[in-house]
């Protein structure tokens, strides 16, 4: 089995142990993405539809290093501070992927990590 591990130059440096994707076996797998700016500026105190683009944008960029796309994607997961987010967040996302229904969850968690509202974690396949 070979593994690849991937960080794009359109992320952030991966804040720990980690990287923000993998490729493995024609799947392609996306780490948790937080609404983190290129510079590594955590978007805090932006509003949850700037921090949602922000999440969608550095998913994507992971994907496309990755040899996918949002049309390969087979499941995302969501998770989001408030479900009070969750209509804003649909919306959002659908615009992001157009014809793309993969599989998806979201999970209302509370407080996320540095105060953040959002964070996406993705699996795709590498487009053949």
């Amino acid at each position: 089995m070979t593994l690849q591990s991937i960080n794009p130059e359109a992320n952030a440096r991966p804040g720990g142990h980690y990287s923000h994707g993998t490729v493995a076996n024609g799947f392609v797998f996306v780490s948790g993405q937080l609404p983190i700016a290129t510079s590594g500026e955590k978007r805090v105190d932006a509003s949850f539809a700037e921090q949602t683009r922000q999440v969608l944008a550095n998913v994507e960029a992971v994907l496309t290093a990755c040899g996918s796309g949002i049309d390969c994607l087979v499941q995302v997961r969501v998770y989001i501070d408030d479900l009070a987010h969750w209509p804003e967040f649909n919306a959002l996302y659908a615009q992001w992927a157009q014809a793309s229904r993969p599989s998806r969850a979201v999970v209302p968690t509370g407080a996320l990590h540095h105060g953040l509202k959002i964070e996406v974690e993705a699996v795709a396949v590498v487009r053949a």
